[in-house]
């Protein structure tokens, strides 16, 4: 690759914790320059790119040399094999950029997503019991699929786990979907100053960000789910507390 500018950070996880709106957010502050598009899926691309030797132009096409750092917001990376590893691979020095949500919650606004999209038939207990077994057909990555993947998603302790170990801890920054809806200002803040860019001095809020689609749906989130993966849950969210940074902030740990 050549000498020229690179992506400094990455949006890179977690679907359905708040990552629009930060990547709304994020492309006003003057110090950055994200796509217009969110969500380039170049890491986990699995047909276009040729890994043995990537070319990064299709990627680079999306900036301008500015000045500014770039960045993008694709919240599949964190979760999608060897996604974080290319992205290490084509820039160590990344930043990564993380918001977490209640797993519990996350999985039914996954289920809700691709059911309104017509990815997805099953009902919601349905989906996230015995539609698990989806996951070892999936191709061309065997146990890691782009729907099917309500409860793995939620595996927040192996996730970051693995993005410490390639990145290392001070270059990951861990943010609650909660304290982003409830403190945009402050979230975006946050975030400038881990990418060592000024934070803005106007207000962001209200920002009009990409509403949840109207559907019929068949399932709603009922006690019964919740306990369900609650269980499955449990021992990945004693790993992500003992290593997230500030874990009380993350009230779904509670």
């Amino acid at each position: 690759m050549s000498g020229g500018p690179r992506l400094g950070f990455l949006v890179a996880g977690v679907q359905k914790a708040g990552t629009s709106a930060l990547h709304a957010y994020l492309s006003e502050v003057p110090g950055l320059q994200l796509p217009a598009a969110k969500e380039l899926h170049f890491f986990d691309d699995e047909a276009r790119v040729d890994w043995s030797a990537p070319d990064y132009a299709p990627l680079h096409a999306h900036f301008v040399d500015d000045g500014r750092l770039w960045g993008e917001a694709t919240p599949i990376t964190l979760y999608w094999p060897k996604a974080l590893e290319r992205a290490h691979a084509y820039n160590p020095d990344l930043r990564l950029v993380l918001l977490f949500r209640d797993p519990v919650e996350r999985a039914f606004s996954q289920w809700r997503m691709e059911w309104a999209r017509g990815t997805e038939t099953l009902p919601f207990a349905e989906a996230i019991r015995a539609g698990r077994a989806r996951m070892a057909a999936s191709r061309p990555t065997p146990g890691f699929d782009r729907v099917a993947s309500y409860v793995e998603r939620g595996f927040y302790g192996r996730q970051l786990a693995r993005a410490y170990r390639l990145f290392g801890r001070e270059r990951v920054l861990c943010l609650p979907h909660a304290a982003l809806a409830a403190d945009p200002d402050g979230t975006v803040a946050h975030a400038c100053r881990f990418l060592e860019i000024e934070p803005p001095r106007a207000s962001l809020y209200p920002r009009l960000v990409r509403e949840a689609p109207v559907a019929a749906y068949p399932s709603v989130l009922d006690e019964a789910d919740r306990t369900w993966l609650a269980s499955c849950f449990a021992a990945e969210m004693r790993r992500f507390a003992s290593l997230a940074h500030e874990p009380e902030q993350f009230d779904f740990l509670a």
